[in-house]
């Protein structure tokens, strides 16, 4: 059976803010569970169903409270302006017992404001099928990648099927939500499955150009240095994109003479030659294998097409490398970033260094 076939016949958990996406006037509560079960069978998803609703029981009708409890749906009373705090909480407790292939559906119109930016980093490490439902479409393009979106009074307006519970949060969780990806580290070892495996470079020579003073052909020796420190021995290839025209030749000449290919590319074209360079390798190498990106604008110019990409084919390790610190962390889930002048000094050797001084690599 395959990952796809078996994801199909997996658990599916259901996390519902009532709130956001009210029952509309005129659809009976009993029709909530047949009809979210009879969206996932429509795409041929035929796991078992659990549903958790989160609203607040006294702002809530007892007939609806009755209606979805004897069809199986568990509510979770909450005050309002904890709702996201609690079924966040819940959504990455819920993989612990839950491993994949399994299947995710959260409910909410909160998805961009609150959800979008943590999850998007949590599924490129997992592999969990996700399906959102809203009452008003996000304003803007997610970095979650999804397998079906549905408008929640359409799903609502679908049909059949049945089935009988009720639970209760005492103690509601603060509003805030607590970012479980934001205390991940940087530079981690390599896992066996990419320890050996290909690990492509792809290089913007404008944002991280070579440090004056600086041998062109340390470059690849202090990248792959970098990468055997943390236990990566694969082969590396490293295409550096720039102006041949800016670019002395004795520079281009060095960078050839070590293996790297020099692109030319002017500033405008440069981001795009530069995605299209790893669209094209990814066909060619299918994972396990690592991509590296050397530049300042990765997040704005990659960050949710790289992140929507990892989601859905698994299994690239990325990198990434920069003049400077983000001020905040990438979408992107690297497994090691590093300061470009700091990778090319190396962290043991820079102080020793006459020709080369760098600051901020501490």
């Amino acid at each position: 059976m395959s990952g796809n076939d078996a994801a199909k016949t997996a658990k599916i958990a259901v996390w519902w803010d009532m709130k956001d996406c009210r029952i509309p006037g005129g659809i009976d509560a009993h029709r909530v569970r047949p009809c979210i079960e009879g969206g996932f069978k429509e795409l041929g998803y035929s796991g078992p169903v659990s549903i958790t609703a989160y609203g607040d029981q006294t702002q809530t009708s007892e007939y609806l409270l009755r209606a979805l409890s004897s069809t199986g749906v568990d509510v979770v009373h909450i005050k309002s302006e904890s709702t996201c705090a609690v079924m966040y909480d819940h959504m990455v407790k819920w993989p612990e017992d839950n491993p994949p292939p399994a299947t995710m559906m959260i409910i909410t119109n909160q998805m961009l404001e609150v959800f979008n930016w943590d999850l998007a980093r949590l599924q490129q490490r997992t592999s969990y099928n996700l399906f959102l439902a809203y009452s008003v479409r996000p304003c803007a393009v997610l970095s979650l990648a999804t397998c079906k979106e549905w408008l929640w009074e359409d799903l609502l307006l679908g049909t059949t099927s049945t089935s009988g519970a009720d639970t209760e949060v005492l103690h509601p969780q603060p509003t805030e939500l607590y970012s479980v990806t934001s205390t991940w580290g940087k530079n981690y070892p390599a896992t066996p499955e990419y320890a050996t495996a290909k690990i492509h470079v792809c290089w913007d020579m404008y944002d991280c150009p070579i440090p004056d003073g600086y041998d062109p052909r340390r470059i690849r020796p202090s990248l792959e240095g970098a990468f055997k420190k943390l236990g990566y021995s694969g082969a590396v290839s490293i295409i550096a994109f720039g102006d041949h025209k800016q670019t002395p030749q004795g520079h281009l000449q060095a960078l050839s003479s070590t293996g790297i290919d020099v692109a030319h590319a002017i500033p405008d074209r440069i981001y795009s030659r530069m995605y299209d360079d790893l669209m094209e390798w990814e066909k060619d190498n299918p994972a396990p294998a690592t991509m590296m990106i050397i530049s300042d604008e990765a997040e704005y110019v990659f960050g949710d097409s790289l992140a929507r990409a990892q989601q859905r084919k698994k299994k690239y390790n990325l990198f990434w490398a920069y003049s400077f610190r983000p001020r905040e962390m990438s979408v992107m889930l690297t497994s090691a970033e590093w300061l470009w002048d700091c990778l090319l000094a190396g962290r043991l050797s820079f102080r020793k260094s006459k020709r080369l001084k760098i600051a901020g690599c501490d």
